[in-house]
């Protein structure tokens, strides 16, 4: 990418999305093209048709979706599954329209099976049943690599998948009706905190393996695997196992149970941990091999500690700040 080419960054007032603005304003990229969901239905076909025929993007950063956490995964599946497969569809084929060079569609490892070998490598997708609470959000991103595919053999575009793991950050969301673990944690504890509450209770068990990553680390490996030279780039699209399709992680696995207590530790929580067993844990571990984009040169540079802190700087400001 030139510092002047197009860039539609698709999702950008999203945790993902924003961060990767950032990242490329930051390394000094000056022609993004930015709409929010009020200036642009990406789930409306005509109007995605009509936005890239007028705009003519020449690089894509998917990171437009729907997402959540257990509780939003487990009891919104239609929506999960039709607002994911319209606003990745609409976008992958209108960028094959409308000769896009490079796309970049951004997922989940919650693609791979809930029983999946560890450390989860790209190639062990489908090869066994999913997570069942997340299975639409999963089988619609599914759906979307298997069209990054097609459309690469059918037509030689040039789309990959990225799947991070865990991600948590500034811009995350805090309802904890609908947030991931560690923004929820985050939250509850605060919370905890301010009311002086003797306990907080975290769901299941405590014993589930996580991988957790910050934001700004994934806009890092976004803008890597975006500016890759040729070679590496067919050679990833190309992989003999696992075509157009590479994970993103960084390695930080942490159970639950030490997280609750890393943000215990963190917003200066002194009461007592609960564990709620008759909650679901999810999959047990979820661990991704990311050595293929190790072996590219790129690794990930914020601890989780530090991350974790970070994270609860920005709720600070932005979500628990007094209006």
């Amino acid at each position: 990418m030139k510092r002047d080419s197009r860039i539609f960054v698709a999702g950008h007032r999203g945790m993902v999305g924003a961060a990767i603005v950032r990242k490329l304003g930051a390394a000094g990229f000056t022609n993004l093209i930015l709409r929010d969901s009020r200036q642009l239905d990406l789930r409306d076909q005509a109007a995605a048709t009509a936005f890239f025929a007028a705009e003519r993007p020449e690089y894509v950063f998917l990171a437009a979706a729907r997402v959540g956490g257990i509780i939003a995964n487990s009891t919104r599946k239609a929506e999960f599954i039709y607002d994911n497969l319209m606003i990745q569809t609409n976008i992958i084929h209108a960028a094959r329209q409308h000769g896009v060079a490079r796309l970049l569609f951004l997922g989940s490892t919650c693609i791979y099976p809930k029983f999946a070998p560890q450390p989860i490598k790209e190639e062990h997708l489908l090869t066994g049943p999913l997570e069942p609470t997340n299975d639409a959000y999963a089988i619609a991103k599914i759906a979307g690599i298997s069209m990054c595919r097609s459309y690469n053999q059918q037509y030689g575009t040039r789309f990959l998948s990225a799947m991070p793991n865990n991600l948590y950050g500034p811009g995350d969301n805090y309802d904890l009706t609908g947030s991931h673990v560690l923004p929820a944690l985050l939250r509850k504890f605060h919370e905890a905190k301010a009311a002086g509450a003797p306990t907080v209770t975290v769901w299941g068990t405590g014993t589930p393996l996580r991988e957790f990553m910050h934001v700004d680390d994934l806009a890092d490996a976004s803008l890597f695997l975006m500016t890759l030279d040729e070679a590496r780039y067919d050679d990833l699209l190309a992989h003999p196992e696992a075509p157009a399709l590479i994970n993103v992680g960084s390695g930080q696995e942490i159970s639950i149970g030490d997280l609750a207590r890393l943000v215990q530790q963190v917003t200066g929580y002194t009461g007592e941990i609960e564990f709620d067993r008759s909650k679901p844990d999810g999959t047990p571990r979820k661990l991704a091999d990311s050595s293929r984009l190790h072996a590219l040169g790129w690794h990930h540079r914020i601890s989780l500690e530090e991350g974790v802190r970070d994270a609860y700087g920005w709720f600070l400001d932005h979500v628990a700040a007094p209006s």
